[in-house]
C-alpha cells in the first residue's frame, strides 16, 4: 500500500501534552463554524475538565461541536462531563458503548483508538495523545512521553472526510438524529507550506492492514537507519522479519520501547521477542524516565510517522487507528533529534550479552506471558499473525 502523498502542508511536531493541549485549546477558541474531536480516553481530570469547558464555550457561541469517544477507553468518563457537554449543545457519540464481560469476543475488541481533531475544516491534529492529564500518572513519573502533529494545508480535507464518514456511520448505527448530511464549512485545502504528508488509517473494512503495510514498505526500502518508538510493541511475524532483514543489510535498527510496567502480561510477552531481534543486530532501548506512550518512527532521515497505532495485535488487527506519514527531511530531523534526546536522557540500553545471560527466574515469566498472549490471540483468531 502506497501513501496518498499530498504536498503543500505545514506541520508542527508537538511533544507531550505540555505542547499539545495549549495548541488544542487555541484551536477550539479559534473555531467559528465547526469542531470535530475523536479520542479513545476522555478523563475526568484537570485536562479533561479544561477541554470540556473550552468545547462548551465553543458550542455556546454557535460552533457545531462533535465529540466521539470510545465505549471502553472512555468507560470511566464521568456522567457530569457528558451532561455538561450535551447541555451546552455539544453532540457526543460513544463508539461501541456496550462492553461485554466476554472481552475476548472479537467485535468487542474493535475499538476507536484514533486521536483526531479538525477545527473549521482548516486545522487538524493527528497523534497519540488522549484527553487526559499528562502530569497525573499514578505510580509513574510525569509527564507521559507522546507526540501529536498540527496540520494545515491540502491534507486537512482528507482528515476531515475521514472523521465525517466515521461520525455518520456511528450515528446511523445508533439511530441518532445527528447525521451530518453536509459539512458546515467547505474544507480548506489551500497550500500552507512545503511538506509532503499522507493520512493512513486502519479499520476493519477497506483498510485492514494499511498502517502495517506502510511501515513495512518504508522498512524494506531503508538503507541507513530505522528508529521506532512504540509504547506497546508486540509485532507479528511479517514485521519482525522486516526488521531482521533490514539489520542484515547493515541498516541501523533502533527500537525505543516501554521500560515501565503498565500491563504486566503484555510487558513480559513483548520481551520474549528481544532475543531474536538482538541476535539480528537490532538495538533496543527501554524508556524508564517516565511513561512512554509514543507511536512514532523515523527512517533514513526523511520518512516519519506520528499517530495512534501501536505495533501490536490490538492496533494492527483490531482497532480503528490513524497515523500521519511525512516525507520531509526537516520534520524527520526534528523528530529524530527528539527521540535521540529521549534515549540519552531517559532510556537504558538492553545489552545483547546481558540479555542472554539472564537467570531462569527472569526468563520464565517472559515465556509464560508470551504463551498466554498467543493463546488469547488464538481465541480471537489472530495467533497465526504472530
Amino acid at each position: 500500500m502506497k501513501p496518498d502523498w499530498t504536498p503543500g502542508n505545514r506541520l508542527q511536531l508537538l511533544c507531550t501534552g505540555s505542547e499539545y493541549f495549549p495548541a488544542l485549546e487555541a484551536a477550539i477558541r479559534a473555531a467559528r463554524v465547526e469542531f470535530h474531536l475523536e479520542t479513545y480516553i476522555y478523563e475526568d481530570d484537570d485536562t479533561g475538565r479544561r477541554i470540556t469547558a473550552a468545547l462548551c464555550d465553543a458550542a455556546g457561541r454557535g460552533v457545531a461541536v462533535h465529540v466521539m469517544v470510545d465505549g471502553f477507553g472512555a468507560k470511566d468518563m464521568h456522567d457530569f462531563l457528558k451532561r455538561q457537554l450535551r447541555e451546552a449543545g455539544v453532540r457526543l457519540l460513544v463508539f461501541r458503548p456496550k462492553i461485554s464481560p466476554l472481552t475476548l469476543k472479537r467485535e468487542r475488541l474493535r475499538r476507536l483508538h484514533r486521536k483526531l481533531v479538525v477545527a473549521d475544516a482548516s486545522v487538524a491534529f493527528v497523534g497519540g495523545i488522549n484527553i487526559i492529564d499528562d502530569m497525573h500518572t499514578p505510580g509513574q513519573i510525569p509527564p507521559r512521553y507522546d507526540y501529536a502533529v498540527r496540520i494545515e494545508g491540502p491534507l486537512v480535507p482528507a482528515i476531515h472526510d475521514s472523521m465525517l464518514r466515521l461520525w455518520n456511520s456511528v450515528a446511523w448505527g445508533h439511530g441518532s438524529p445527528g447525521l451530518i448530511h453536509r459539512p458546515d464549512i467547505a474544507p480548506d485545502g489551500t497550500p500552507r507550506g512545503t511538506q509532503r504528508a499522507a493520512l493512513v488509517v486502519r479499520d476493519n473494512f477497506r483498510h485492514r492492514s494499511d498502517i502495517e503495510d506502510v511501515y513495512l514498505a518504508a522498512i524494506d526500502a531503508a538503507r541507513d537507519e530505522i528508529i521506532i518508538a512504540n509504547a506497546y510493541f508486540f509485532p507479528g511475524r511479517r514485521f519482525r522479519q522486516a526488521l531482521v532483514r533490514a539489520a542484515a543489510r547493515d541498516v541501523r535498527v533502533v527500537l525505543l520501547l516501554q521500560g515501565r510496567v503498565e500491563y504486566l502480561l503484555l510487558h513480559h510477552a513483548s520481551r520474549a521477542l528481544y532475543g531474536t531481534l538482538l541476535e539480528a543486530g537490532v538495538e533496543i532501548h527501554e524508556y524508564h524516565k517516565s511513561f512512554l506512550h509514543a507511536k512514532v518512527a523515523v527512517i533514513d532521515g526523511h520518512w516519519a510517522t506520528v499517530g495512534s497505532s501501536n505495533i501490536d495485535p490490538f492496533s494492527l488487527f483490531l482497532a480503528r487507528e490513524a497515523n500521519v506519514v511525512v516525507d520531509d527531511r526537516g520534520f524527520a530531523a526534528e523528530l529524530r533529534v527528539s527521540l535521540h534526546r529521549a534515549m540519552e536522557e531517559g532510556a537504558l540500553h538492553v545489552a545483547r550479552e546481558h540479555w542472554f545471560r539472564q537467570p531462569l527466574w527472569k526468563r520464565l515469566p517472559i515465556w509464560i506471558s508470551y504463551g498466554v498472549v498467543r493463546f488469547l490471540m488464538g481465541v480471537v483468531g489472530y495467533a497465526r499473525e504472530l
